[in-house]
């Protein structure tokens, strides 16, 4: 077996948490390579339901070693807050959890920031979940930032924070009329996180790439989707991470050549938290009966999620820009008792018809769907786990799918549980490992 990156090919909770626990079962190690505790993964098994923010679902798999990677921004509370949580629910966290001492802090300032500027944005919100992630990675970028490592290094730490807070507290203070943050109460803080997850901070990079010399199988779960990704998605309604596959590079210190398959993860219809532009957003009984049927509301924030049919253009973009070898599609049960479902083959804007997606807000924002009609099926698909024991209308709307995203489908989820899954073709056996050297 080879080694495999997980993404969102929409805009986020797609459903990978369960595809990664899924598969997690033939990993040797499965890795987080960027976004932060904004991101929730939900994992339904025979044990019960668990919500990962920050931590990899692989974690619930005894010899699966989980790694938060350099390209994550890491708020330590939240972190410690999900170790413990787990723990209670009987689940082992001890050197099966690795940190990178490259990953870049979450800092009281960075959450007090972002949540007063959102607010003076009025209506032009982007939809922030105020957890810090943007301004740790606008720190990160400006080579203020503070790391993981440097917990380690008290003084060093000390100085940084010191240094940050001069103009954090003047930015806090004069500009959003809000409190400023007292050095030593935040050291004081951060030095009682430092001895809690000592023990699993190291150089994750050196430690995946000698498990990749040993011919270990690796799993990079992605958060958020590819058109949140902050190069390729819908700009400024992003997140502030590489949430595409070329993040798990740059967010792990693996090289581009030691992967050796993409699979994207897309509902069977199309969702979106926050503001931005949806084009197949259906807001009126439709999209009331998938946000019911599919519950769609956020893991980690709680957020009603816009809903909408299948966008084709969304997904084969994603398709393109991640090199996709596959795909698993999630939820196909929620749109059962549908006599019509419709697929989203391109967008119209003025007397242009666009096929591809353009980068261009405005068009994204004012264009209509353009729409293929396609007979739904009436019986339950909830529970399948057989391709060939769904009915024929769904069939021809997978293969629709395929064709449209001009990519194959592994898997087909019918179900929140585990076992409600069609795996057509394991994902793994399909990226089969290049030759090491």
């Amino acid at each position: 077996m080879g080694n495999l990156v997980i993404i969102g090919a929409q805009w986020g909770d797609e459903g990978k948490g369960k595809i990664v626990d899924i598969l997690a079962q033939d990993a040797d190690f499965v890795v987080r390579y960027q976004g932060g505790s904004n991101a929730g993964h939900t994992v339904i098994n025979e044990r019960g339901t668990y919500v990962f923010h920050l931590i990899p679902s692989g974690i619930l798999y005894r010899g699966v070693t989980c790694v938060i990677g350099n390209g994550v921004v890491v708020d330590p509370a939240a972190l410690i807050e999900e170790m413990d949580h787990l723990q209670t629910k009987g689940v082992t966290i001890g050197k099966n959890l690795a940190i990178s001492e490259r990953a870049h802090l979450i800092l009281p300032y960075h959450k007090a920031i972002e949540r007063a500027s959102e607010q003076s944005r009025g209506l032009r919100r982007i939809g922030t979940t105020g957890r810090g992630i943007g301004p740790s990675y606008a720190d990160k970028m400006a080579r203020i930032g503070i790391r993981v490592g440097d917990l380690l290094n008290p003084s060093l730490f000390k100085r940084k924070l010191e240094d940050n807070l001069v103009e954090m507290n003047w930015l806090l203070e004069q500009f959003h009329k809000t409190d400023p943050y007292q050095v030593d109460k935040v050291f004081d803080q951060y030095m009682g996180y430092a001895d809690r997850l000592r023990s699993h901070v190291t150089d994750t990079a050196l430690l995946l790439n000698r498990a990749i010399r040993k011919n270990k199988t690796l799993l990079f779960e992605g958060a958020q989707g590819t058109h949140l990704d902050v190069d390729f998605g819908t700009y400024p309604y992003v997140t502030s991470s590489s949430a595409s596959a070329g993040g798990a590079c740059t967010g792990t210190g693996v090289g581009p050549t030691m992967i050796d398959g993409v699979l994207g993860i897309a509902k069977a219809y199309t969702t979106r938290v926050g503001s931005g532009p949806f084009p197949t957003e259906l807001t009126e009984e439709i999209g009331q009966r998938l946000q019911e049927r599919g519950n769609e509301f956020g893991s980690t924030t709680g957020r009603p999620r816009r809903c909408g049919w299948f966008d084709a253009v969304l997904v084969r973009y994603a398709a393109q820009v991640n090199g996709l070898t596959s795909l698993a599609l999630t939820k196909l049960d929620v749109l059962d008792g549908h006599r019509e479902v419709l697929l989203c083959t391109g967008y119209r804007h003025g007397e242009k018809l666009y096929k591809d997606m353009p980068s261009d807000l405005e068009v994204l924002t004012n264009c209509q769907p353009v729409y293929q009609r396609m007979k739904g099926w009436t019986v339950s698909t909830t529970g399948t786990t057989k391709y060939n024991q769904l009915p024929v209308e769904a069939k021809r709307y997978l293969a629709r799918i395929e064709e449209l995203a001009q990519c194959p489908i592994d898997m087909i989820s019918t179900g929140s549980k585990r076992a409600e899954t069609i795996i057509i073709r394991n994902p793994l056996e399909r990226s089969r490992r290049r030759p090491r050297h």
